[in-house]
């Protein structure tokens, strides 16, 4: 085993009495979750200009459509859509009764205000395609289009999509989403404290649940906490002595732990994501793709999956879950462990090895930085990055940032490699982590290609059906994978923890992650 894999792994095991505990929950009314890990640092609960949403998001803000599990979608604010064959008009039926916490009602002007709000942000690409917002009815709405979006429904069941108020939002301004946050979702806001928690109290008009809860009325809490605790020894130990309810990411080398637990029940599902390592093509020596090939495949992902993650998950190969049919690339692209591939690759690049085990250049040794953020499982798992980097006479330096402040680190274009991770289960995450209009981040690999970007534009833009959809958006995909401008490491299974002695989960997580829909069946014993 490698020694800092090892490290790693032992660490996992210790859990130290000295860790901070937060009292128990302070009534069968109130419960306390852990959010999973990367959905911490989410600087607003702003789901039209964040660039990261969290479970609050999805308990605060309701949205027209909801996806479920097996990626079919369901009627929430709206109750019915239809789409000319043509694709270039969807019209929207509205839930009637609908208000948000501010007593605002909720209708089709609403949505007229709420489209044009993207425009200037991060996420406007999920309405780009949207021309005009027409009211035809006050329950109903239509978008007419600038071209057709085999997309659509996708975009409008997203976290980023939660329909806020127009009032509250348009008076907060530049506060909206950290001291102000109107939904018409099942919890209202009532504390906000980034990288800290999230406090939420029950909305008791709430009776328009999504469809894919069984629970249509108010929910279960009176009030709900959603605690960011990186360490999972500390999350462990909260759960432990009381202090938090539920886990909703419990890494898998710590799972026999919480199986110690007599009271403390769980769940799987899948994961909603990969791990992955972003590379700097702006900066040396990874302006050359044979080094960024070679770094790629220099990360020995099964000893990750076997010894960081106890054998559960897998191996990634490419940039996006292998449960999607954009993932089924041509084999010769995925980017796996060949050790032997990347030395050679290093020294066409003219990169030899030194006495020393570091690689050598026109007298220059081959030391990079590699980022992290500070949670346990990230500082972990790229330890073994950088053990897995200097086998391949490259020495990397790891740089750790507090999770909440690395995304403004990121935008200066600084960093060279990172290991992070995404959560996301649809193929158009590649154009937001690797489109040339979205340098610094979210395209942290700083990329921008002109042939890749004719294929992310066929792919966004040019794609009437989703069977034209997932063809482009597959090329794409396969050059990105042909550039390397990121290294694939881990897909993960999510399992969720929880005091059984308080608590009754569904029998089944509704939804591709564990979201509103499941918190709404949630009992309380």
């Amino acid at each position: 085993m490698n020694r800092t894999l090892g490290s790693a792994v032992a660490a996992l095991s210790v859990f130290s009495a000295a860790s901070s505990l937060a009292p128990a929950a302070a009534s069968a009314a109130d419960a306390v979750f852990v959010l999973a890990s990367n959905q911490n640092g989410t600087p607003v609960l702003d789901p039209i200009r964040a660039s990261l949403v969290n479970l609050a998001d999805k308990l605060i803000y309701d949205c027209l459509v909801e996806q479920a599990e097996d990626q079919s979608f369901h009627p929430h604010l709206a109750t019915a859509w239809e789409v000319t064959p043509d694709g270039m008009q969807w019209t929207f039926h509205l839930k009637a009764g609908v208000t948000f916490h501010d007593g605002e009602v909720f209708d089709a002007e609403t949505i007229r205000w709420w489209v044009p709000k993207f425009a200037g942000t991060e996420n406007a690409y999920l309405v780009e395609a949207i021309d005009k917002v027409e009211v035809v009815d006050p329950l109903t709405v239509r978008f007419v289009m600038k071209h057709p979006d085999a997309n659509l429904l996708y975009n409008l069941s997203s976290g980023f999509m939660g329909v806020p108020a127009p009032k509250a939002y348009d008076a907060a301004g530049t506060d909206y989403g950290t001291k102000v946050a109107v939904g018409s979702g099942p919890y209202e806001l009532e504390k906000f404290a980034t990288g800290v928690e999230t406090v939420l109290t029950r909305n008791p008009a709430y009776r328009w649940a999504s469809a894919l809860s069984k629970n249509q009325g108010a929910a279960a809490f009176e009030k709900l906490t959603l605690r960011e605790i990186g360490d999972p020894a500390t999350a462990f130990l909260e759960m432990r002595t009381g202090g938090v309810d539920l886990v909703v990411d419990v890494p898998p080398a710590v799972v026999a732990r919480y199986q110690t637990l007599a009271n403390v029940k769980m769940t799987s599902m899948p994961g909603f994501g990969i791990f992955y390592m972003p590379i700097n093509t702006t900066v040396e020596p990874f302006t050359d793709v044979k080094v960024r090939r070679a770094t790629a495949l220099a990360i020995d992902r099964k000893q990750i999956v076997d010894n960081l993650y106890a054998g559960k998950g897998a191996a990634a190969t490419t940039f996006l879950l292998a449960s999607l049919p954009e993932a089924k690339v041509d084999p010769k692209l995925q980017l796996t462990y060949d050790p032997k591939a990347a030395a050679a690759l290093l020294d066409e690049a003219g990169w030899k090895l030194g006495a020393d085990g570091v690689r050598v250049k026109d007298g220059k040794p081959l030391v990079v930085t590699l980022w992290t953020q500070s949670d346990t499982e990230f500082k972990r798992m790229t330890e073994v990055v950088q053990a897995q980097l200097k086998a391949i006479g490259m020495k990397a330096e790891i740089a750790v940032f507090d999770t909440s402040a690395i995304r403004a680190e990121y935008k200066k274009g600084k960093q060279q490699l990172a290991v992070r991770s995404y959560g996301w289960n649809n193929a158009d995450i590649l154009d937001w982590f690797f489109s040339g209009e979205r340098i610094g981040y979210p395209n942290i690999s700083m990329w921008k290609d002109p042939a890749a970007e004719e294929l992310r534009i066929k792919a966004l833009k040019g794609s009437r059906t989703l069977d034209e959809r997932i063809a482009n958006f597959r090329a794409y995909h396969e050059y990105v994978l042909a550039q390397v401008p990121f290294a694939p490491i881990y897909e993960p299974v999510q399992t969720i923890a929880f005091n059984a002695d308080r608590l009754t989960l569904p029998a089944t997580i509704r939804g591709p992650q564990f979201s509103a829909a499941t918190v709404m069946d949630i009992a309380v014993k």
